[in-house]
């Protein structure tokens, strides 16, 4: 550990008391970050360049878990939510839905009801990957989740099962790897991936929460990101901190972050943008920390691998009347 670099955070760059703030992401043409309170229902957005701008776009009536830009759509960005695929507009918040993930066996069991779409990522050839898990505002803690990918020509496959809380996907700089935890195994695994056709195989564990609890009992890996040189950052929920991990699993360094709870970090430039949790989770529905909930902000000095875009634009345009989706 000794020659692990340290860095810490004293004050949130953005103070607020989200219940479950997650998906942060970096609207590069306008330096927006946009992100989400996934228990609140809620759409947030704020100017990089001043927190002051920050405002809720919306609140919706059903929960967002993660978003991604579309390629040749500069008005809307499209998530992984309560039931399915949708789409948002950037300006007004007002969604739709274009495809919903579970069977019709799932639905009239009450699946839907009873889960949620949780972190998830575009790969290079345009498809979106989501995870989803039990709602824990509906359900007990189960491994009845799954990853779903959505391929450009609205083709959804689940080359997933058996999840409990999927976080962080990604894939490293060769796109020869795929990178997924399921945080309650305090474990991140990588696969082996086909970019061609979008296959995954050779499950194996890359990082495992270490056994003497350094960073707390009930620390687990939560979102992550993966930097230029091909190092990952991970947050750790209940470990008050974001690693950096090298590309054989090693971490090389930690930032100190003044809360329990940091749910996802995002690239922004050299910049990471760090979500948190915890803003209504404490005794008597008070923040379980001073920062709980709060964004966090700090120069590691390099930068993030691009992000791709939803590829199926042309595709999710159709099955409209009057702006409302009357097939999937």
């Amino acid at each position: 550990m000794s020659d692990v670099k340290k860095y810490e955070i004293t004050e949130p760059w953005l103070k607020l008391h989200c219940a479950l703030g997650e998906a942060p992401f970096w609207e590069e043409s306008t330096n927006t970050l946009r992100f989400v309170d996934i228990e609140k229902q809620e759409l947030h957005t704020v100017s990089l360049s001043d927190p002051s701008t920050h405002k809720v776009l919306a609140h919706h009536d059903i929960s967002i878990g993660c978003t991604a830009d579309i390629e040749g759509n500069t008005t809307e960005f499209i998530f992984g939510g309560k039931y399915g695929y949708g789409v948002c507009n950037r300006e007004t918040g007002a969604y739709r839905w274009v495809k919903k993930v579970w069977s019709p066996d799932e639905v009239a069991a009450g699946k839907p009801d009873k889960f949620r779409g949780n972190d998830g990522a575009v790969d290079s050839a345009g498809r979106f990957w989501v995870g989803y898990m039990f709602d824990p505002m509906e359900s007990e803690m189960n491994s009845e989740g799954a990853v779903f990918r959505l391929s450009p020509d609205g083709t959804l496959e689940r080359p997933l099962d058996g999840i409990t809380i999927p976080n962080g996907t990604t894939w490293n700089k060769a796109d020869d790897t795929m990178f997924f935890a399921d945080s309650p195994e305090k474990t991140i695994y990588q696969f082996d991936f086909d970019a061609e056709t979008g296959s995954v195989s050779n499950k194996r564990p890359f990082f495992v929460m270490p056994e003497d609890e350094r960073y707390g009992q009930d620390a687990v890996p939560d979102g992550h990101c993966i930097d230029e040189e091909g190092y990952m950052w991970t947050a750790l929920h209940a470990g008050s901190r974001v690693l950096r991990i090298s590309p054989q699993g090693e971490v090389v360094a930690e930032i100190k972050v003044p809360t329990q709870q940091p749910t996802c970090p995002c690239f922004v430039g050299k910049e990471l943008v760090i979500t948190s949790a915890g803003g209504n989770a404490g005794e008597g529905g008070k923040p379980v920390d001073e920062f709980a909930g709060s964004l966090f902000k700090i120069d590691v000095g390099v930068r993030g691998l691009k992000r791709f875009k939803f590829k199926g634009g042309a595709a999710i345009e159709g099955g409209k009347v009057d702006g409302k989706v009357v097939a999937e």
